[in-house]
């Protein structure tokens, strides 16, 4: 009896224990699963997973498909899984994650190891996550980074998810488009370009290992910095590949024998031919991000330009040169004992430092002060544009991007000078005055303004003085005193400001007599294609840098087509370039030709401004506009006497043309002659009048009604006939 009773006992204690325990792991259970729910449900849904889409990088591209600028908040650029060598892709695996094929997301072996040492040791030790669950801490910031067991519980939760959506291959491939490679570089094509300056698929074995070892510590073992420590982390994966023979002793032995040799640019912007471009670029598309509906820092797009990089390498050489030189030229004189020109900018300026210890900064015998630097820093600008379409080709913004991100070819607003004297005598030709007109070169006086009795006696350039001076005859020697009487007696100071409204200047023009000489400012940007409109005969296009934006896929967001408007009748438009030409084979301009050998079929003009602050040149021909300015950004400094357009600007822009037109084999062209809208007279080179038999022949363009009708009556017989009289 005793020993049923105690058997029944036994077995009621039995399962009262049983109950006990399943009733516990039901609760343990339960609440584990709360617990995973409850760390689940701020995880991405695997709607989010499969939209996967990271912050990608913004290229702008040349016409001539090389990569100007890149933008970007993650350094990133995404590849396909095809173009990931194999190599790299063993190399990870076996490096990473050799269960990778088999596991549903994470190592069990592993992670079980793991767990057992973080209880012992009280610590939490990492090298537990699989590839998948790497992915899955890279693409969601949301799961957190903290050594916790709650984030890697999250992290198991989404690699799972990852698994059940994506196939291996898939999930290989977005780990390396997403993980850190170090130097603000994610993704194994931004490492390939960062470190080894090639796309992906061109590494080479022993790259891609350098590569996979660095992801265990990137800044620790990075190539450009750490080499050695590159070298050996390098040599570490290419034995873990041999002994899980991916690769033979020969294989092994020869990679581990190359040095490593990181790509390492010469400066910061080494790799950025146009760096005042693409900040244009970049500003303009800011303004319409929000119309596109894209980030331009992170959407991937591709933006493709008009500027030429074979032309913009030859600008900047040009200008770097030409400001070398003249940069010369101004520290001699500011080193110069006898002059004051150091002692007056200093006092203007407010500077505290001496004129003897800004002397030595200038020699180098001391370290230069920024902000003298700055102050006594010659600048330039080069802007050059397709004549046919009004693509930009090449911009030099200023002498430094690094120092300067001030961008004078589109922000600078300083006066143009004579240069300005193109709108001056396209009103004058517009109005039905002839080329022949001609006026007194003798001095004048200017009223400066309603609100400023000053007068203002300006001068020609070479002082000189004369008698009865044709137009022609002033745009080709930039006579001063010329200009200001065609606006004084000719037209009206308003008809110019309207021809240039007209031609794209923007800025404020005072509409007084000083106009004439192009005493209020212009953006360079806006002279070089208003002085295309000469040999497109009368159409004025809008500057174009961008062409069209492109999201990541290729889809076009946005074509861009300029504005496009006829300003200019073409009889107008020709007369003016034939004026321009003058400038060019026989005027102040004519240094292009005889000093640097640029002969191709051109006009333009010079410009200098009181006190040789700033010098111009803006010309073209069939194929180019360009406009260049040489100056100090501060327009109260004087580049020195004699620094004149003739001087600075045409020596620019005549060595950047004729360097174009030579490197890109261009043909030479003519300008087009509208022969409708233009008459073609012999005219007397004396009285301008029709020229008979006994004159000396000038071949003159006019608008039709404006040639002269009467012949010349001071050569010669008048009783011969002179029928033939313009046979010349």
């Amino acid at each position: 009896m005793a020993k049923t009773f105690r058997t029944k006992g036994g077995q009621q204690v039995f399962k009262r224990r049983v109950y006990i325990a399943l009733s516990l792991t039901t609760v343990v259970v339960c609440s584990v699963f709360v617990w995973l729910m409850f760390l689940a449900q701020d995880l991405p849904s695997l709607d989010e997973l499969e939209r996967y889409d990271p912050d990608l990088i913004t290229r702008i591209v040349s016409a001539d498909d090389q990569i100007i600028q890149e933008l970007f908040t993650t350094q990133r650029t995404l590849v396909k899984s095809n173009e990931i060598p194999p190599h790299v892709k063993k190399a990870l695996i076996l490096t990473e994650d050799q269960r990778f094929y088999s596991h549903w997301g994470m190592n069990l072996f592993r992670t079980v190891y793991n767990i057992t040492l973080n209880v012992f040791t009280g610590q939490i030790h990492g090298g537990a996550s699989s590839l998948t669950q790497q992915l899955a801490r890279s693409l969601y910031a949301r799961i957190g980074f903290t050594q916790t067991y709650t984030r890697k519980l999250r992290e198991l939760i989404t690699a799972v998810q990852i698994e059940h959506t994506f196939t291996k291959e898939e999930i290989l491939t977005m780990y390396l488009n997403t993980v850190y490679f170090g130097h603000g570089t994610y993704g194994i094509q931004a490492a390939a370009s960062k470190y080894f300056n090639k796309r992906v698929e061109n590494l080479t074995l022993d790259e891609g290992a350098i590569l996979v070892g660095m992801l265990r510590s990137p800044a620790h073992y990075s190539p450009i910095t750490h080499p050695d420590r590159a070298k050996h982390i390098r040599n570490v994966v290419i034995n873990n590949m041999f002994r899980e023979k991916a690769i033979n002793a020969v294989e092994r032995n020869y990679f581990k024998s190359l040095p490593v040799e990181a790509y390492v640019p010469d400066s910061v912007d080494a790799g950025n031919v146009a760096p005042h471009f693409g900040e244009f670029v970049r500003r303009q598309l800011e303004k319409e991000d929000d119309e596109l509906g894209v980030d331009l820092y992170r959407d991937g797009l591709t933006i493709y330009t008009s500027l030429d990089t074979r032309m913009q390498a030859i600008a900047n050489e040009v200008v770097a040169k030409e400001l070398e030189r003249v940069q010369g030229l101004f520290n001699a004189r500011m080193l110069d004992e006898r002059s004051k020109a150091l002692a007056d900018i200093l006092e203007k300026h407010r500077i505290e430092f001496t004129v003897d210890s800004v002397r030595l900064m200038i020699s180098d015998s001391i370290p230069m002060d920024p902000k003298i630097e700055q102050l006594l820093t010659v600048q330039a600008q080069l802007i050059s544009m397709d004549v046919e379409t009004g693509q930009i080709k090449a911009m030099v913004g200023g002498k430094d991007f690094n120092k300067s991100k001030w961008n004078r070819s589109t922000q600078m607003i300083r006066q143009p000078g004579s240069s300005f004297k193109a709108f001056l005598y396209t009103a004058a030709i517009d109005n039905g005055y002839p080329v022949t007109t001609t006026l007194l070169n003798q001095p004048v006086v200017i009223k400066m303004g309603t609100n400023d009795s000053t007068d203002w006696r300006p001068k020609n350039y070479d002082l000189s003085m004369g008698g009865e001076t044709t137009i022609r005859e002033g745009i080709r020697r930039s006579l001063n005193l010329i200009a200001v009487r065609v606006i004084q007696e000719l037209i009206a100071p308003s008809a110019v400001v309207e021809k240039a409204r007209a031609m794209g200047i923007t800025t404020r023009l005072y509409p007084g007599d000083a106009l004439a000489l192009g005493a209020s400012g212009v953006y360079p940007i806006e002279m070089a294609a208003a002085y295309a409109v000469y040999p497109r005969l009368g159409i004025w296009i809008e500057p174009l840098g961008i062409m069209s934006v492109q999201d990541r896929f290729g889809g076009v967001l946005r074509n861009y087509t300029p504005d496009r408007k006829e300003v200019l009748g073409r009889g107008t438009s020709y007369v003016m370039l034939s004026l321009l030409e003058t400038v060019a084979n026989r005027g102040t301009g004519v240094g292009a030709r005889t000093r640097f050998g640029f002969h191709e079929p051109s006009g333009g003009k010079t410009g200098t401004t009181t006190g040789f602050t700033d010098a111009w040149y803006v010309g073209f021909t069939t194929r180019l506009s360009t406009a260049v300015w040489v100056g100090m950004d501060s327009p109260s400094i004087s580049l020195g006497p004699g620094m004149a357009g003739s001087a600075l600007g045409v020596p620019i822009w005549a060595q950047y043309m004729k360097a174009v037109y030579d490197s890109l084999e261009w043909d030479r062209q003519e300008f087009e002659v509208p022969e409708e809208d233009v008459v073609f007279t012999n005219v007397c080179s004396e009285t301008h009048k029709l020229a008979t038999q006994y004159c000396t022949p000038i071949r003159e363009v006019f608008l039709p009604g404006t040639a002269p009708t009467q012949r010349c009556d001071e050569h010669g017989n008048r009783s011969k006939p002179t029928g033939a009289d313009l046979d010349f």
